[in-house]
């Protein structure tokens, strides 16, 4: 979607001007990815107009392959408006025109399968399940068991106010997530979905991914891997094929949940930020432990990554923003325990000219 940011804090009703920009789960992870180096692919369907055009050359500029991207000539390309406010507080408006969009006419008979698992992982949001029937319909697909298919990546991103039944839309995320091979949650979205706040709970709700990823916020992120000596994870190359996967000949968790295998667990607490905007974070973070995911580093490495592209989303007013230079980041994350928990990151501190303020 476009997306209109306002150029002041205050209600939709007396905000007077709004700066434009792009917006969209799946697109703001690819848009990361590239960004810190990756290739990456968007799949989407935009409208034939001047918006559509906005979205497809503002995402391929990021260095995003947008050859697979749809003009639809018939349905618009969906915009929203936000406050500055946070998401989780009363004062946030969030106003959306994207019913009839033209992302919304997806489905499995528009997205042949072979365009979106062309790479090593697939990233899929309950966003876009949530748009309409067809929609739904290709996320079920494309979580579905699959001999061959790349690792799927399904970030759980629990909107009440899309689905006409909020319960039965935290039920159809959980089935989705039960499908996928990496699952991003935030602890409050889970309580809100699924009634289960606790990290270990939401593990307990949730036994079928190898990799559970709960966000906390500010407390930070946890995650739950299978342990390797029962379910091996190699580290993906740099470039070229995704080796073949463990689970291919049962893909989709079909089997995760055959006997009790046990997890190793780590957490990660998040660093001090100077929140400039709150929003793009969790679609940040995603792409920084996807990144470390593709760069086969351990998972303290994989969620200090993901806290660092989140706090770089986190100080600027934008979904968007550009990390840390590689060596840079690399450096933060190889930090000791006890400098990463001194790190205390404000706007500008991605610049290599930066300082990282500590206490």
């Amino acid at each position: 979607m476009v997306t209109f940011l306002p150029t002041r804090p205050g209600r939709l009703a007396d905000v007077p001007s709004f700066d434009r920009g792009i917006g969209g789960a799946e697109s703001n992870v690819a848009c990361a990815l590239a960004a810190a180096g990756h290739r990456a692919r968007w799949v989407g369907r935009v409208g034939r107009d001047g918006f559509g055009t906005h979205l497809t050359e503002a995402i391929g500029a990021y260095g995003v392959d947008v050859s697979a991207v749809v003009r639809d000539p018939g349905r618009p390309t969906g915009v929203y408006f936000r406050t500055a406010t946070d998401r989780a507080t009363d004062a946030h408006e969030v106003v959306y025109h994207r019913a009839g969009s033209a992302a919304s006419a997806m489905a499995p008979s528009t997205v042949p399968y072979d365009v979106v698992a062309g790479g090593r992982i697939l990233h899929l949001t309950g966003i876009t399940a949530a748009l309409s029937a067809s929609c739904l319909a290709l996320v079920r697909e494309l979580t579905g068991p699959r001999p061959g298919r790349p690792l799927v990546s399904f970030d759980v991103n629990f909107r009440p106010g899309l689905w006409a039944d909020p319960a039965a839309g935290g039920r159809v995320l959980l089935d989705l997530a039960r499908g996928a091979d990496v699952v991003f949650v935030g602890a409050d979205e889970a309580e809100a979905a699924w009634g289960v706040g606790e990290p270990d709970a939401i593990r307990r709700a949730l036994p079928e991914p190898g990799v559970l990823v709960v966000k906390r916020g500010e407390v930070g992120a946890t995650v739950y891997e299978r342990c390797a000596a029962s379910f091996p994870t190699p580290p993906l190359p740099e470039l070229g094929a995704l080796p073949p996967d463990p689970r291919a000949s049962n893909a989709g968790g079909a089997g995760f949940a055959a006997g009790p295998r046990p997890d190793t667990v780590t957490h990660v607490p998040a660093p001090r930020v100077d929140v400039v905007a709150p929003v793009g974070a969790g679609d940040a973070f995603a792409a920084g432990f996807l990144s470390g995911t593709l760069r086969g580093l351990d998972a303290k490495a994989r969620l200090r990554h993901g806290h660092l592209m989140a706090a770089a989303a986190l100080t600027v007013p934008g979904d968007l923003a550009a990390p840390a230079r590689r060596a840079h980041a690399d450096r933060l994350a190889a930090a000791p325990d006890e400098a990463w928990g001194r790190l205390h990151l404000g706007p500008g501190w991605t610049g290599e000219d930066q300082e990282v303020r500590t206490p």
